[in-house]
């Protein structure tokens, strides 16, 4: 009984840490334009971006959770001048959440 306890345990514990999110560093994109122009060239995020998309090393992985990347935008210090302009070009961010095929669900979100 103790032995299917204590294996219960240890399985409940590794399948906890790969729940746990993955953390993400790439060029923020607007996810739109991405997807139509298959080239992340012109395709920064602006002031009325709703979907985005990070690049990672070529790959680009759509974002769930454009709420909180576009606050994360709005409080950027270079946006103080012009906050409703675009925004500075290739704008690198921090994103950790969980990672499902091409798809991050974000938790939490540091535009760099």
């Amino acid at each position: 009984m103790m032995r299917r306890i204590l294996t219960f345990c240890a399985c409940a514990t590794v399948f906890g840490v790969l729940a746990f999110g993955e953390t993400l560093t790439g060029r923020l994109l607007d996810s739109t334009c991405y997807d139509q122009q298959k080239s992340a060239a012109t395709c920064d995020p602006t002031a009325s971006t709703s979907t985005f998309a990070l690049l990672v090393s070529g790959k680009a992985y759509k974002l769930d959770d454009g709420g909180k990347i576009a606050e994360a935008l709005k409080s950027r210090a270079d946006r103080s001048s012009d906050p409703n302009g675009k925004v500075s070009t290739q704008i690198m961010a921090k994103v950790t959440g969980a990672k499902e095929g091409n798809m991050v669900k974000v938790e939490e979100v540091e535009v760099q």
